[in-house]
């Protein structure tokens, strides 16, 4: 958690030549997020998508999963800090997206900036990730999204 930003910064210092893109939570954002100085101190333009669901989604996810939904310390919220405006104060670019049909527009916007920019993609509260490996797992015991028919828990990829 919070490897996102410095792996890409880290990308495009070996591939200057290359597009990069770090998809990060805002929950992992946070945890690194002023590296957005080197960023732009350094001259290394990446595009940062923060999946924007005001939670630690992945905890909130296990909680839910396998501690009977007892839920305790992972709400944020979508719109503390600002995202966008944090990059500005960086000196990077930033954008906000509500919608998802505004969302290619944005990141072509990112792309074509050349600058570090990061997109603050809000998604529904209740997005959840998958496929996941359960504490002390295996990856062969991966789980993968609950199936059609209603089914509260996940179900264990065969």
């Amino acid at each position: 958690m919070g490897y996102g930003v410095p792996a890409a910064i880290g990308a495009k210092a070996a591939r200057p030549d290359a597009t990069v893109v770090c998809v990060d939570g805002d929950g992992c954002f946070q945890m690194t997020s002023q590296e957005l100085a080197t960023s732009v101190l350094e001259g290394l333009p990446i595009v940062v998508v923060i999946v924007n669901n005001g939670y630690l989604g992945m905890v909130r996810q296990w909680q839910d999963m396998f501690f009977d939904e007892r839920q305790s310390q992972i709400h944020l919220t979508q719109h503390l800090p600002d995202y966008a405006q944090l990059a500005e104060a960086y000196g990077g670019v930033g954008f906000t997206v509500e919608r998802e049909d505004e969302l290619e527009g944005v990141l072509e916007e990112a792309l074509a900036c050349g600058r570090t920019a990061v997109v603050d993609a809000r998604v529904d509260a209740r997005e959840q990730c998958f496929p996941m490996i359960p504490a002390g797992a295996a990856a062969l015991d991966l789980v993968e999204f609950p199936d059609e028919v209603g089914d509260e828990k996940a179900v264990a990829a065969a």
